[in-house]
């Protein structure tokens, strides 16, 4: 089965994580659909120790060709779970075979992808694209890279190619920072992994963000508007004068390459109470303290002027740069290397704005360099890839088992 295929049956899975319950894996038991389908297509195919946990975790293994057994094993990762999609949402993936290169229009929502947009369409005129009908996100990030991983192996077995151990590992949460935490290395036997998580197919990405969450509840007192002189405590206007105190110029939308940013998800507030969830990202270390840093001075800021109790924040860490383990490693980044070239590309070495379950996994022993699906637009109605691309990195991924074989 071709990965455009697996992918055209994964997407229409809602599969979705949520931050609100990440105090459980999977935050969602929508994930488990897509758990039980994989391990089923798993055993189709042959694989060795498939195991579904009780988290949602999907392992598997190709054990090595005779003969090859002492190879490096090497593990491929991917995640089951999506950004929010809507609770009565069906994600309804389209193809659209021989893509002219211009608009898209995207089902019945109104919306159109358009070179006007995302400038590279007209570079992927005669493939046959991806896309969603509006409504909802694609889901290729990350079941592309599931498909991908699927792909490449169900080729290696078909076409009888010699290749060391290899494991396999979907996880849920990722888009929540939690795809790796429950991953049971000892089960994954692996010694480097690699994540199927990114974007162009010649990206290597060996560099993430440093990354933790905020949390604010801010505290007002509620009086009526007439009698509120000296009284009324306002908590919209705290977040609002919480807000002013973060640098306008160090967000998302104004910070590119390895600058980090304070980014606002979401923001609830009314007189009485204010809650503000933020993530704070930095590529260097020290800078991504000093973000912290700044958080807890801004806390102790609000309850000096206006009273104890008034700001509470709660900060946690998500993931580390994993850079730090890989410059350890160099096998791991010179093999992947040699499957770009051997797939008939040139490798780029990118810093990610974001994270990946590599970042986790390569702190717990597991480097764990990221590679790309060939999507594009994550996250939003605009997600799509293509046909010939997931092709390419199915591609990659056969060299890469070759390379570790060699």
């Amino acid at each position: 089965m071709k990965a455009y295929e697996r992918l055209m049956r994964y997407a229409a899975l809602r599969t979705p994580s949520d931050e609100n319950a990440a105090d459980k894996t999977p935050s969602t038991e929508a994930q488990f659909q897509m758990t039980e389908l994989l391990a089923e297509e798993m055993r189709a195919m042959g694989l060795a120790e498939v195991y579904a946990d009780e988290h949602a975790y999907v392992y598997g293994k190709l054990p090595a060709t005779p003969g090859y057994e002492d190879r490096t094993p090497i593990g491929l990762i991917a995640h089951i779970d999506t950004v929010p999609v809507p609770e009565d949402g069906v994600v309804r993936p389209t193809l659209v075979p021989n893509y002219d290169g211009g608009d898209v229009p995207l089902g019945s929502s109104g919306l159109t992808l358009s070179p006007a947009m995302f400038p590279h369409l007209p570079d992927l005129a005669g493939q046959d694209l991806i896309v969603t009908d509006g409504t909802t996100v694609l889901g290729a990030d990350d079941k592309a890279g599931v498909a991908e991983i699927l792909a490449a192996v169900e080729r290696v077995m078909t076409e009888g190619i010699p290749h060391g151990p290899v494991s396999l590992c979907f996880t849920p949460d990722e888009e929540i920072g939690h795809g790796a935490a429950l991953l049971d290395l000892d089960r994954f036997g692996a010694k480097i992994g690699y994540t199927v998580d990114g974007g162009d197919l010649s990206e290597i990405e060996n560099e993430t963000f440093n990354a933790a969450a905020a949390k604010w509840t801010l505290r007002g007192v509620e009086v009526h508007p007439g009698s509120a002189k000296g009284i009324m405590r306002n908590a919209a206007l705290l977040a609002a004068e919480l807000i002013g105190m973060l640098p306008a110029d160090e967000t998302p939308g104004t910070t590119e390459d390895r600058e980090g940013f304070y980014h606002l998800c979401d923001l609830r507030a009314d007189v009485g109470r204010a809650e503000l969830s933020y993530i704070l990202r930095d590529h260097d270390r020290a800078k991504f303290e000093a973000r912290k840093e700044r958080m807890r001075a801004i806390e102790a800021a609000l309850n000096g002027k206006y009273g104890p109790g008034t700001a509470v924040l709660t900060l946690r860490d998500q993931y580390y740069n994993m850079a730090e383990v890989l410059k350890n490693c160099p096998e791991a980044l010179e093999k992947a290397e040699e499957a770009v070239r051997a797939a008939g590309l040139d490798p780029v070495y990118r810093p990610i704005r974001g994270g990946t379950d590599g970042s986790q996994l390569s702190f717990r022993g597991l480097p764990c360099p990221n590679l790309g699906t060939g999507g594009f637009g994550f996250h939003g109605p605009y997600e799509h890839i293509t046909v010939q691309r997931m092709d390419k990195m199915t591609d990659i991924l056969t060299e890469l088992i070759r390379a570790f074989a060699r």
